[in-house]
């Protein structure tokens, strides 16, 4: 596409401007080092995005409206990824299936799972919305959330389920552009709708005095405006991801690969999130100042996470693409690159928060009991934070080959069944946070361990040597 400006000593100076293709990545070919760090940069900025939606909500509860407020927004955290991750899992399904189909230059494949997984998309969302509106109170009730803060944490998490349709549009439109090598454009879709949230944060806590509902209220307001972004963006794409509203419906030959992968990645992810919430009950155990601390850490620890996490989606889609493409050498050198990366992004950020935590707690409540039970949990997570982003890599790796099932029931074992057993035995026999807590890190090394067996035995049913491949109609 071309535009013609005014100026230029020797007349109108032709200007391209940049068209879908721009904004892509060719991931089979080329150093992968730079690509993974070019990949990884914008996708880790767009999580630091996302969770600063939480982190607002809960740092402006927390000045504002107090410790109870702080601790009813924190502690929902647990619920709500138990509720979403299910549908969230299927968003995976649809990366690994596009990022495969790109590979091979599959256009049409392409597109048909495009379109599925919008649908599927508003499905989810309202399905969830439903759920989410009907239990909130009732799960609560089961993680034991004290009196002063189950009136709060209900209203909250009904108001963002409301959100649910578009937050799943959101979802599934960025897994499809990052299929396809696009970080950035999502990474500007959610610094407009991150600075919209920040904003109404403010207007509807200190303005209007709406504690818990305000904060939840401006967060399904800035997801809706970052799913009409990438949606629209998918809509005017020139590429092979373009969405087409009257094209959307099922394609079965798409349901398949995406459930395929996504829904052992779902139920992971659910089932995952079963063990924290056995964990975040534990908490809720020792009152709302363990649990206003714990969640002021946890939400510093999700900035280590998601910094790790874009690591390992970089090595879902690379490793896609590759396969697709059948470059496998490429396919086992991803892996090592993307296990080099962020141990050293584990080990630095996770240095940095608990060498500075002190005063990055104090951003979310002042108190000095808030800070000093929030640096229990963050010295102990952020020290050993690198080993979870090596599980998530080695994870990333074997669902980017097309294996979901064995890393679901590997992390079920290593992580879930472990935290659970930790809980009832010893956490039963020595009540402190600092027990609890370290039932994270072990989980982490156990996990890494079952996961590189399992890459191991998986890596010998796939060629050592490059294979050509098919030509598409």
């Amino acid at each position: 596409m071309m535009a013609t400006p005014r100026g230029g000593a020797n007349g109108p100076v032709p200007v391209r401007m940049k068209n879908s293709s721009d904004y892509e990545m060719n991931m089979v070919s080329g150093p992968i080092l730079g690509k993974v760090v070019r990949f990884s940069l914008p996708l880790m900025l767009t999580g630091i995005l996302q969770l600063l939606y939480n982190a607002a909500d809960i740092v402006v509860v927390g000045q504002y409206s107090g410790k109870e407020a702080l601790a009813a927004v924190g502690s929902t955290t647990s619920l709500i990824s138990l509720l979403v991750n299910v549908f969230m899992g299927l968003s995976i399904g649809t990366s690994v299936a596009v990022a495969q189909q790109q590979g091979a230059g599959d256009r049409q494949a392409v597109q048909r799972t495009v379109h599925t997984s919008i649908a599927l998309a508003l499905i989810c969302g309202v399905s969830v919305c439903i759920f989410g509106l009907l239990m909130a109170e009732p799960l609560l009730l089961w993680m034991g959330s004290p009196e002063d803060v189950i009136g709060a944490s209900t209203l909250y998490i009904r108001i963002y389920f409301v959100g649910m349709p578009v937050n799943m549009l959101y979802t599934f439109g960025s897994a499809v552009l990052r299929a396809v090598g696009d970080t950035k454009r999502p990474l500007y879709f959610l610094t407009v709708s991150g600075l919209v949230n920040v904003a109404l944060n403010l207007l509807f806590v200190i303005v209007f005095q709406m504690s818990v509902a305000g904060v939840a209220l401006a967060t399904i307001i800035a997801q809706a405006i970052s799913a009409v972004l990438v949606m629209r963006c998918l809509m005017r794409s020139t590429g092979n991801v373009r969405f087409i509203p009257k094209q959307m419906r099922f394609y079965k030959s798409s349901l398949k690969p995406i459930f395929r992968i996504g829904l052992p990645a779902g139920i992971q992810g659910s089932l995952f999130s079963i063990s924290n919430v056995i964990i975040q009950s534990s908490i809720n155990s020792f009152g709302s100042v363990v649990m206003a601390g714990s969640a002021a850490s946890s939400s510093l620890e999700g900035f280590v996470y998601v910094s790790m996490n874009s690591v390992s989606q970089a090595c879902l889609t690379f490793v896609g693409q590759n396969v697709g493409a059948r470059q496998y050498r490429r396919v086992r050198l991803t892996l090592w690159v993307c296990l080099a990366t962020v141990t050293v992004v584990g080990v630095a950020i996770g240095g940095l928060f608990t060498l500075f935590g002190g005063t990055l707690l104090s951003i979310y409540n002042t108190n000095t009991e808030v800070i000093r039970q929030g640096m229990i949990r963050l010295s102990i997570i952020s020290t050993t934070y690198f080993l979870c982003g090596g599980m998530e890599v080695l994870v990333g790796q074997l669902r980017g080959l097309g294996y979901s099932l064995l890393p679901m029931v590997t992390t079920l074992t290593g992580v879930c069944g472990f935290r659970i057993l930790w809980v009832y035995t010893v956490f039963a026999q020595f009540r402190t946070l600092e027990v609890l807590i370290w039932s994270y890190p072990i989980s982490w090394f156990l996990t890494v361990l079952f996961h590189a067996v399992t890459y191991f035995i998986v890596q010998h049913r796939f060629p050592r040597e490059d294979q050509p491949l098919p030509a598409y109609q």
